[in-house]
């Protein structure tokens, strides 16, 4: 198609979204005009209180007019079968584009200092010691604090954003960050220099869930606000850039090249009510697109379809089913470990999938005081643990527990045990997002036949909207 033709097609386009926006009775046949639209452009029309909208392919989850049967089983993963219109075709493209960006991360992380790192080197071939690393995981592992809980959660959310912004649910897109986390980076790239973590297992989905989606709606605002931050157009390419590194260098890419390689953007159609000077309202649209043309190679290329919904989904799950706790535990180890018993932090991180039902990655570490030399010895404990509450449609719920993980003595990895833990404990409801959770918990370990116990107390901090 020529720049003339397309640039005919975008009239064509803005006269019908002027004329959706200031009419409530046209219908799909009146409004939508018969010529093609532009390349990756497909136009539909679906009535939403008598009003005509017009979306747009690689649209947000929030954009389509799906049945609430959509909803009816919240933790069904669609990821595979896009069964609800999402963009598979998006997905897949900006998987591989993943695929080759971590490339670049392994090359940076590889010249940075091991102590930063703890990437381990040496001259054993690659393929041994990947499955050597493989086998031996998942661990507990010692980077530096930044690089597990920044660096992790960051590109967890950036892996998260490649699902949200093809058209999937929330949830969908947390198991698109865990599966990429856990297979193409822990159990992949990354097992070639190190032993897989098992928090950066953890960490780097949830977390990422949490920032992925802040990150996300921070785009919205953005865009929507005319691609600036505190009036700066530099600033807010920047901000772009950052929050979602690879949509923008895929961006780039196209426009390096004059066609699309990889897909990119997402769509915005923007629904809301507007006050008129006459003191009624009305429903009004509002689409924005944004075009590269007269490339001089034939193509149209799609710059940036900076295009999001203004309003809310109505998903039931969203990340307000993440949660974090801390506070303090009483360990009373078993004279295996030749400690004295004393008091540690505590802190878990986890997803409360119901009010029945939750499971959380905890952590314990504290400086015990060794029975024969006095000295302060560093004792951890962590599991992978399931709750299963009663009395669930009340703020009160006990509720019992039960894990596996490992304890370590003086961070020594022969100087630890396997752990299987069972426990009890009182949940009690604040509101939406505070709780507070009191509980004891006996662990046994295989290698030392040690018996310890563990009471804690500790307060949840539930993300978003929290329960709901």
């Amino acid at each position: 198609m020529t720049d003339q033709g397309m640039i005919l097609q975008l009239y064509k386009i803005l006269f019908t979204t002027t004329l959706l926006l200031n009419s409530t009775h046209i219908s799909a046949e009146e409004v939508i005009p018969s010529p093609a639209a532009p390349e990756d452009v497909v136009i539909t029309s679906t009535p939403v209180n008598e009003v005509s909208i017009v979306t747009v392919t690689n649209s947000s989850w929030e954009d389509k007019n799906l049945p609430y049967s959509v909803y009816a089983q919240p933790y069904k993963i669609s990821l595979f079968d896009t069964a609800n219109g999402e963009d598979g075709e998006r997905l897949w493209s900006q998987t591989k584009s993943v695929a080759w960006y971590g490339v670049g991360v392994a090359g940076f992380l590889a010249v940075l200092p091991s102590d930063i790192t703890n990437w381990e080197t040496s001259d054993e071939r690659l393929a041994e010691k990947w499955w050597d690393n493989v086998r031996e995981g998942p661990v507990w592992d010692r980077d530096v604090w930044y690089i597990n809980y920044i660096g992790h959660p960051y590109f967890g959310g950036v892996y998260y954003q490649s699902a949200r912004k093809s058209g999937y649910r929330q949830w969908d897109a947390f198991i698109y960050s865990a599966l990429m986390s856990t297979f193409y980076w822990e159990y992949g790239i990354e097992a070639f220099a190190e032993i897989p973590a098992l928090q950066d297992l953890v960490v780097t989905p949830v977390l990422g869930w949490v920032y992925g989606e802040w990150a996300f709606n921070q785009e919205k605002d953005i865009i929507q606000g005319g691609g600036t931050v505190w009036g700066s157009e530099a600033l807010g390419s920047t901000a772009l850039f950052f929050l979602d590194p690879v949509d923008s260098i895929g961006h780039g890419i196209n426009q390096l090249v004059g066609k699309q390689v990889v897909i990119a953007g997402t769509g915005y159609v923007g629904i809301q009510e507007v006050s008129l000077p006459n003191g009624s309202s009305e429903t009004q649209v509002k689409i924005n697109l944004r075009y590269a043309m007269g490339s001089g190679k034939g193509n149209s290329t799609k710059a940036r379809s900076d295009m999001y919904n203004a309003a809310g989904a109505d998903d039931p799950v969203d990340f307000g089913i993440v949660g974090f706790s801390a506070g303090y535990a009483y360990l009373n180890l078993d004279d295996e470990w030749g400690l004295e018993n004393g008091w540690a932090p505590i802190f878990s991180l986890g997803l409360y999938f119901s009010p029945e039902f939750s499971s959380r990655l905890s952590y314990s570490r504290g400086e015990m005081k060794e029975k024969t030399s006095a000295e302060h010895i560093v004792y951890e404990n962590y599991s992978v643990d399931m709750q299963y509450y009663f009395n669930a449609d009340n703020d009160l719920r006990p509720y019992i527990n039960i894990g596996l993980g490992e304890a370590l003595k003086d961070q020594d990895r022969d100087i630890k045990t396997f752990q299987g833990n069972a426990g009890v404990g009182i949940y009690y409801k604040l509101d939406r997002n505070w709780a507070l959770q009191f509980d004891w918990q006996h662990y046994y370990g295989t290698k030392f036949s040690a018996n310890d116990d563990l009471a804690s107390g500790q307060v949840i901090y539930r993300f978003g909207n929290g329960e709901r």
